[in-house]
């Protein structure tokens, strides 16, 4: 079994501003350096949209990170997940992990 970790991470902050581009690049490099490659989608970000808890339409453009990994560390990623919401002012980040199978 293989897992698929996908981290979702936003390209501007609360308040409009965009990340650094340096910051999309030490996460790059933590990555690769603890499992061996990482994937980032980060030229044409994708775009989230989803009602918030009063009704109103709510948009954020987001990059992904993938890593594969044999095994899932369930408590360092809820961890590392915690780390990146401080590291990239937000309330909640989505990371998942997805069962992959090789063909």
């Amino acid at each position: 079994m293989t897992y698929l970790i996908q981290i979702l991470l936003p390209v501007y902050d609360n308040t409009g501003k965009p990340f650094a581009p340096s910051d999309y690049l030490e996460l790059r490099s933590e990555l690769a350096d603890r499992f061996g490659g990482v994937t980032a989608y980060t030229r044409a970000p994708a775009r989230g949209v989803w009602k918030d808890d009063t009704g109103e339409t709510t948009r954020d453009d987001i990059v992904i990170f993938e890593v594969m990994t044999d095994t899932l560390d369930r408590a360092w990623w809820t961890e590392f997940r915690k780390h990146l919401e401080e590291r990239f002012r937000q309330e909640s980040l989505i990371v998942r992990a997805l069962d992959s199978t090789l063909l």
